[in-house]
């Protein structure tokens, strides 16, 4: 029993499930840019880019144990309950953060361990502690965030400083996604984020039109960057209709938060953002 609880605290510092879809964007960008699939590369590109992951949100906690006392989601986090001590968190996110990079280095390609390293340098070391001190955080954070998909073209390639362009278009689309992804989450937990002192919301009036404006503004400009890789002939048509649906579901559920001002908007946004960004970059997969 005790070793299945210590199982279980493991996978909650490494956010499991987090991780889990964070390197699916990875896995989609690399079929996605792939000429000839390997099971053995994916495999190891999902091992790496997961430890990766792992390590990035372990460190996370380790910064902000004291915090995350504070707050009801993450209280019974194993480090604020003492399950897990920081010794143990920092040996486990170091050699989790190495063993992942290294794969990457090693059996992808030089260039997919340079990028898994900096985003997790990037949200550990920048993202992270910016969050007590302005929104902007939001933005550092979206780069590493969307690394994810562009590792994966990356890793399809020799990686000798070959970025592919659709790389770089799925990395802006993921970029731009997390900003409704990221606010209506705030705006679902801004009461229990500001025990924390995170500042998270755009706007200085936090749940108020001029978050809800910002939100909306930025979901309206991911629908025709969600079009690129069908601009650009990446994908067909399709893909083209299967993104527009989605995009345009997607804003509408911006434009309710934005009329409404509500946190049961914003929970419907955050959970359409969720399902939002699997979805189109899958049709930008299978449209191929």
């Amino acid at each position: 029993m005790a070793q299945g609880n210590k199982v279980r605290d493991y996978a909650m510092f490494m956010k499991f499930r987090l991780a889990s879809l964070v390197v699916l964007s990875a896995a989609i960008g690399y079929v996605a840019a792939v000429d000839v699939f390997s099971w053995s590369n994916m495999g190891w590109l999902v091992l790496g880019g997961f430890l990766v992951t792992g390590a990035s949100n372990g460190f996370n906690q380790i910064i902000e144990k004291d915090l995350d006392k504070l707050m009801d989601r993450t209280m019974n986090r194993p480090l604020p309950q003492g399950r897990m001590t920081v010794t143990e968190g920092i040996i486990l996110a170091s050699f989790t953060g190495i063993i992942g990079t290294a794969i990457l280095w090693i059996f992808m390609n030089p260039l997919s361990g340079i990028l898994g390293f900096l985003a997790l340098v990037l949200y550990t070391f920048v993202y992270t502690p910016l969050k007590r001190i302005t929104p902007f955080a939001v933005f550092v954070g979206a780069f590493p965030g969307a690394i994810p998909p562009l590792l994966g073209c990356v890793a399809a390639t020799s990686g000798f400083g070959e970025i592919p362009l659709l790389g770089w278009i799925l990395f802006v689309g993921q970029f731009m996604w997390q900003f409704p992804h990221f606010w209506a989450i705030a705006w679902v937990l801004d009461d229990d984020y500001k025990k924390a002192g995170f500042k998270m919301l755009p706007s200085a009036g936090g749940r108020d039109k001029g978050s809800a404006f910002q939100i909306l503004v930025y979901t309206l400009f991911l629908y025709p960057i969600s079009l690129l890789p069908v601009m650009f002939h990446y994908s067909g048509t399709a893909s083209a209709f299967v993104i527009s649906a989605c995009s345009l579901y997607f804003l509408y559920q911006a434009y309710q938060l934005y009329k409404e001002c509500t946190i049961e908007a914003a929970r419907r946004l955050m959970f359409g953002s969720f399902i939002y960004l699997p979805l189109v970059q899958l049709a930008v997969m299978i449209g191929k």
